[in-house]
């Protein structure tokens, strides 16, 4: 993450933290494989809607997408050179440091960290303008979330923010995968 972005995550509240790492998480989902083989682009909405909904269910929804993950795993689903790679590992490891309480600090740290972790594998996967694209994106997340609440209609922008790194991120994934 660089480091203009630990600023705006140290201000934003617990609603916004989650925002801020499931927006990583989500935009880096095509590591893990891309429909119908691998996971499903909607993985994320219950942990969405929990962010919407002010944190309600957070540790029964992120065991319930943890468990998908580790079901899609374990079944063998995504194992294009991405997901089988450390890219896809770091997918997963951003998963599994979600904190399993709706807690500010504990969220910001989450937030802080995939923030990191999705800046990195833009870098490795294509330096430049994948990794300059990818860091506007977490700034006009956190510009949004500092602006506006994090309820329902506040995670709009958020959400299509984060489609279009995933569209970008699947070209990529996509592009490299019919070249090795």
């Amino acid at each position: 993450m660089s480091h203009t972005a630990q600023e705006p995550i140290d201000r934003i509240d617990e609603r916004g933290a989650a925002a801020s790492a499931l927006a990583c998480l989500d935009r880096c989902l095509p590591l893990l494989g891309s429909p119908p083989d691998g996971l499903p682009d909607d993985l994320l909405r219950p942990l969405w809607h929990c962010v919407a909904e002010g944190g309600a269910d957070w540790t029964d929804r992120l065991a319930g997408v943890r468990a998908r993950v580790a079901d899609a795993a374990d079944a063998g689903a995504g194992q294009g050179p991405a997901a089988a790679g450390p890219a896809g590992a770091v997918v997963r490891d951003m998963l599994a440091a979600a904190p399993s309480g709706w807690e500010g600090t504990a969220l910001r740290a989450w937030a802080g960290v995939c923030a990191a972790a999705a800046l990195d594998v833009h870098e490795r996967l294509g330096g430049g303008p994948l990794a300059d694209g990818e860091e506007r994106r977490q700034a006009q997340i956190l510009d949004f979330l500092a602006d506006a609440p994090a309820a329902a209609a506040g995670l709009r922008p958020v959400l299509e923010v984060s489609a279009e790194g995933r569209r970008v991120l699947r070209a990529v994934v996509s592009r490299r995968g019919r070249g090795a």
